[in-house]
Order: C-alpha cells, then sequence, then structure tokens
C-alpha cells in the first residue's frame, strides 16, 4: 500500500527565507482503521440482528446491538482526532496515576458498581458500561513506556528484567481473580513483555522465560489430560473439551463445535452476507467472541483472509511510525499498541478455530463492546500522536 503523507506546517515562522518543518500524517492508518470500524459495525448487525430481533419485546430492535456499538465507533472517532492532536508526551505525566486508577477500578467490581453479565463479573456500572480490563490495557501500555524510558539502561541487568517484569503482575493477578478474566490477565502481561523485547538488546532472557513458560503450559496440560476429568475447575473443561470437542458437545465443547461448523459451511466465497445460519440460535456469543466464525461462515475463506490483511497491514503502520518515532517513549507507545492489538486478533482467531482453549477474547474494532472500541480508538490516537512528531526528512 503505497504511503500517503500530509504536509503540514508546524511551528511558528520563521525567517524570511527559512524552511519550515514539515511533519507526517498517516493516511494510510486512518484508512485502515476507519475500515475495520466499518466493516465491524456491518458485521456486527448482520450478526446480532436476528437475536435482537428475537428480544424485542422490550426495548430491543434489530438494530439494537448496531445503534450502542455506531454510538461507541462516533465517540471513538473524536476521541481518536482529539488525543491525535495532543503532544504524546502529555500523557506520561499520568503514567503513574493510571496504573492506580486501573487497580482501583478492577477493586470496584466487587462493589455495587459492578455488573454481572453471562456469570461473569466484569463491568461497572459508570453511567455507561465500562471493562475496568480494557482501561488497564490502555494505562499499562503508558506506564510500562513510562518506566522503561526512567529506568533506561538498567532494564538489562537481571534485577531490572525482573523488576519491569514484576510490575504489571499486581495488576494481571487482580484481573484474575477479581473479575475471572484470565485471558485478559494474560494480554496485559503479553502487552508489558513485548514492549520489554524490543527495549532489551539481549533477547537470551526471553528465550529462556518462553521456554519455562512453554514447558509450564505443556505440564498443566499433560497433568489435566492424565486426570481424565475437569476436576480442576471449568479451565480444566476447557481444554479437555479442546483436545475433542465432540467429546464435549453438549457442555464446554459446544461453542467450539458450532463456531467450526460455521466455519467449514462457509467454503471459499462464503453464504452471502447476512445469510449465516449458525448465527441464528445454534452459536453462542455471535456478535462478540465468535464474530470471526460469522464472517467466515458469510463471505468465506476469502472474507476472512482479507480481514486477516487488514490486520497485517495495520501492524506493518505501526511498525513503520514505530521505527521513525522522536524518542523511544514515543516508540514504546507505538509497540505497546501493536502488542495489544495484534496479541488480541491472534488468540481471538485461535480459539475460534480451535487452535488454543476456548476464552472470551473479543476481535479488535469488530466484535460487539463499546467501552472496548472506544479505548481501541484512544489507543490509534496515540499512535497517530507519534506519528504527527516525524519529520518528514527523518523518514
Amino acid at each position: 500500500m503505497a504511503i500517503r503523507r500530509r504536509f503540514q506546517r508546524g511551528g511558528n515562522p520563521g525567517p524570511a527565507g527559512r524552511k519550515k518543518e514539515e511533519y507526517y500524517t498517516d493516511y494510510s492508518l486512518i484508512f485502515i482503521v476507519l475500515f475495520l470500524v466499518g466493516f465491524g459495525l456491518v458485521m456486527i448487525y448482520s450478526a446480532s440482528s436476528y437475536d435482537a430481533a428475537v428480544q424485542a419485546a422490550s426495548e430491543y430492535d434489530g438494530a439494537f446491538y448496531l445503534k450502542k456499538q455506531a454510538t461507541a465507533a462516533v465517540l471513538g472517532l473524536v476521541a481518536m482526532f482529539v488525543v491525535a492532536r495532543i503532544p504524546y508526551h502529555f500523557w506520561e505525566r499520568f503514567a503513574v496515576f493510571g496504573y492506580f486508577l486501573s487497580a482501583v477500578l478492577i477493586a470496584l467490581v466487587l462493589t455495587p458498581l459492578g455488573i454481572e453479565a453471562n456469570g461473569a463479573r466484569r463491568w461497572l456500572n459508570l453511567g455507561m458500561s465500562v471493562q475496568p480490563a480494557e482501561i488497564a490495557k490502555l494505562c499499562m501500555i503508558l506506564f510500562m513506556a513510562s518506566l522503561v524510558c526512567r529506568m533506561g539502561r538498567s532494564i538489562r541487568t537481571i534485577r531490572g528484567f525482573i523488576i519491569v517484569l514484576a510490575v504489571p503482575a499486581p495488576i494481571c493477578l487482580m484481573i484474575w481473580k477479581i473479575t475471572n478474566n484470565l485471558s485478559s490477565a494474560i494480554i496485559v502481561f503479553g502487552i508489558a513483555a513485548l514492549m520489554l523485547f524490543v527495549a532489551t538488546p539481549d533477547y537470551k532472557k526471553f528465550i529462556v522465560l518462553g521456554t519455562v513458560g512453554a514447558i509450564g503450559v505443556a505440564a498443566i496440560v499433560f497433568l489435566i489430560v492424565s486426570s481424565g476429568t475437569g476436576e480442576g475447575g471449568f479451565r480444566s473443561e476447557r481444554i479437555l473439551a479442546w483436545l475433542n470437542p465432540e467429546a464435549y458437545a453438549s457442555g464446554k465443547g459446544y461453542q467450539t463445535l458450532q463456531a467450526l461448523y460455521a466455519i467449514g459451511s462457509g467454503g471459499i466465497f462464503g453464504k452471502g452476507l447476512g445469510h449465516s445460519m449458525q448465527k441464528l440460535v445454534y452459536l453462542p456469543e455471535q456478535q462478540n467472541d465468535m464474530i470471526f466464525a460469522v464472517i467466515c461462515e458469510e463471505l468465506g475463506l476469502f472474507g476472512a483472509v482479507a480481514l486477516i490483511l487488514m490486520f497485517i497491514l495495520l501492524i506493518w503502520r505501526f511498525m513503520v511510525i514505530a521505527n521513525n518515532a522522536p524518542d523511544l517513549f514515543g516508540a514504546l507507545l507505538v509497540v505497546g499498541v501493536m502488542g495489544h492489538i495484534s496479541i488480541q486478533v491472534i488468540l481471538n482467531i485461535a480459539v475460534v478455530t480451535n487452535t488454543i482453549p476456548n476464552t472470551g477474547i473479543s476481535l479488535p474494532f469488530i466484535s460487539y463492546g463499546g467501552s472496548s472500541l472506544l479505548l481501541l480508538m484512544v489507543e490509534v490516537g496515540l499512535v497517530l500522536s507519534v506519528g504527527r512528531r516525524i519529520k518528514l526528512k527523518d523518514l
């Protein structure tokens, strides 16, 4: 994709004949984000219209989910362009505040402000439904970027490495234990680890850490499979259902099987937009975590690959901005946003295709969720803000 550049006049007018600074705006990134948001609205309406119409006895109608998501999209676009106009270093002073704010919001889930849905208490009623874990992801990006810059070369030592990796641990633990949301805890830790990985020239520590983690996960799976029962809780049942979904077709394997049926029945070009059968009464959470299965059924392999390519282009634009960022803080902000979106896309598609055990992970910009979309747009605004500080002569 060709890179489109906008020339902006920066600073106060200089002496006559003096060349003024020219700055960069990534229109390719803006186009990709607008496309993903628009495509997400279309697919949310397609996936949810039947379910919403069935519940039309109250305030629901066929476009109920679409209207709520469209409202969040408009607010998100406004927030994205506002944040893009603010120098990104302005947010550095709120890094520590954001870290503790996310911890407080997670703890508030235990109060009467907490909202329970689908058997999980993960949201807050703050005038609108807000998921603290989503706020924690944004706050962790800001805090880790600030922390790594402040620590400097000390992150290369064993002590500094452990300190930086320990910083997200309390937030991750709170997300896991208080909101019972292990997937979001993993994503928050993954964001922090990726930012540290980019800032650290020595990769040996990460090889050791990754090896130990892989061995630990393999050992847990082996123990669960050896026991042959789900006595370890619902997560143990999910692992068993992941390995043999047909044996748990009436329980933990039901959603996975329906998603695989949807993917398989879509073929190369799909059944056509709005013609999914699995979304009618079979596939749970079709507008949320499982929307990729609906995309596969209606638009086929062609539509699924096209969407994945759009996400790859999005990550590429992030990499271009990160590589040309004016300073380390800006580069780390972009890397954090890139890590958040890429990790979540990979895990969502992996869950839908039964590559990993089933867990609740939304598809960025596509799945239904107003607070998630709004905060994602704010993160993109941060990336655009970093991009706007790149001088064209440095590209």
